[in-house]
């Protein structure tokens, strides 16, 4: 089994990506962003922590969010709202696929994919990358044609504060090779 190694910054940015558990489509449902809301709500009144930028998609999100400057653990966080949304909303969102041996053996069940990738945002310029990543995620998936488009998203939040314009990355300008993180 591989020892995956995770680089751990007190008050650190970090770029979060979870999948569902086999790509099911769940969270953009209302009882999905239910459950989500509500488990990080919980977990932030323990554990603050900072969003900065969100993308909710069908079977995936992508985070960035950042620590207190004297903690580091971005995974307690990330299990602890996994946990909550499985303990509390199993039964209410219903997934019909069957549990493997080994996640069974785990005591684990069918909502989420077992890993997630983290990236520590080096800079403001990473930061600014991952954002525009985040944020025409959508696109890329052809779930809109613009991100202004899509309802789960920080983008309406970041063309209020005008950090984008109005009509970010609704032109042929933007190509996803250009967004493309490391």
């Amino acid at each position: 089994m591989s020892n995956y190694r995770r680089f751990k910054v007190s008050g650190g940015t970090y770029f979060i990506t979870q999948v569902t558990y086999q790509r099911e489509k769940w969270l953009c449902q209302d009882i999905g962003r239910q459950a989500l809301r509500e488990a990080i709500l919980k977990v932030k009144s323990k554990y603050p922590f900072s969003l900065d930028a969100v993308v909710l998609l069908p079977d995936h999100f992508h985070w960035i969010f950042t620590l207190p400057p004297d903690d580091h653990d971005f995974s307690v966080r990330l299990r602890l709202i996994k946990t909550h949304v499985t303990k509390h909303y199993r039964n209410r969102i219903d997934i019909k696929r069957n549990i493997s041996r080994s996640r069974r053996q785990r005591q684990e069940k069918n909502l989420w994919q077992r890993r997630f990738w983290e990236h520590l945002i080096r800079d403001e310029h990473d930061f600014a990358r991952h954002c525009d990543y985040i944020h025409y995620n959508p696109v890329h998936h052809g779930l809109c044609i613009s991100p202004q488009d899509w309802t789960f998203s920080t983008i309406h939040r970041f063309i209020q504060e005008g950090v984008y314009p109005p009509d970010w990355g609704g032109s042929d300008e933007i190509t996803v090779e250009d967004l493309e993180c490391e």
